[in-house]
């Protein structure tokens, strides 16, 4: 990304009003993040939002050279604030997600996710050809629950056909145990940072207010806005 794309990712002036800069208190800061806090005020980190810009720039970079290198990237969003955005960001990228909780073995345990995965999309087959129609109602009625669950919780991964190459996490802190499957099972991750995370072990860090709805939703928009799914 040229100079001068990096520059107009996200004004500056909006970094500022939607609070990106806030970092935690100086009590929760992690010196693994030190590098990205330009100064403490009152208490606060505040963090760097020049280097923020460059590292969204590179987050793009590296995000569109997995899509158009025919990787699979799964999206995650453990926090409310950042669900609707990085749903937007997985859709357009047409790759799987994790809105909300995420299912412990989602990764280590794989095989036994994907199975349950599979049970969803054939409950939603049969269901649409009309197979519910030789049960009673009471298994109907028990079946449309299965469903109901199923959909909650595996809706967004029926694009995990396989392990991913790569995820895109909004926040370390809150998306500690989907960092942690996936670096152990040598997937590479991105992730937003505030100042209180340790982002050891990331291939790439956002440093930014993670809390704010409106500072991770610039960055999640930025991201979709200068998406490459194809190559060229």
């Amino acid at each position: 990304m040229t100079d001068t794309e990096k520059d107009s990712l996200i004004p500056y002036e909006e970094m500022l009003q939607a609070g990106m800069h806030f970092g935690r208190k100086r009590t929760v800061f992690n010196p693994t993040m030190g590098q990205y806090v330009f100064s403490v005020r009152d208490g606060i980190c505040l963090i760097d939002l020049l280097k923020t810009q460059a590292a969204l720039s590179s987050a793009i970079d590296l995000l569109n050279k997995t899509l158009q290198e025919g990787g699979l990237v799964l999206f995650v969003a453990p926090t409310k604030q950042s669900q609707e955005s990085m749903r937007a960001l997985a859709d357009a990228a047409g790759m799987p997600y994790v809105m909300d909780r995420w299912l412990g073995g989602t990764l280590t345990n794989f095989k036994v996710i994907n199975a349950r995965v599979k049970r969803l999309i054939q409950l939603e087959e049969d269901k649409a050809a009309g197979r519910w129609e030789k049960y009673t109602k009471k298994e109907q009625l028990e079946l449309s629950r299965e469903l109901a669950e199923m959909t909650r919780n595996f809706e967004g991964l029926k694009k995990l056909t396989r392990m991913p190459d790569m995820v895109v996490v909004s926040s370390v802190r809150e998306g500690a145990l989907a960092i942690h499957e996936a670096t152990k099972m040598g997937v590479k991750v991105m992730s937003i940072a505030n100042t209180d995370a340790n982002p050891k072990g990331l291939v790439q860090v956002i440093p930014a207010n993670d809390r704010s709805k409106k500072s991770v939703d610039l960055l999640l928009v930025a991201m979709r806005e200068h998406l490459q799914t194809k190559a060229a």
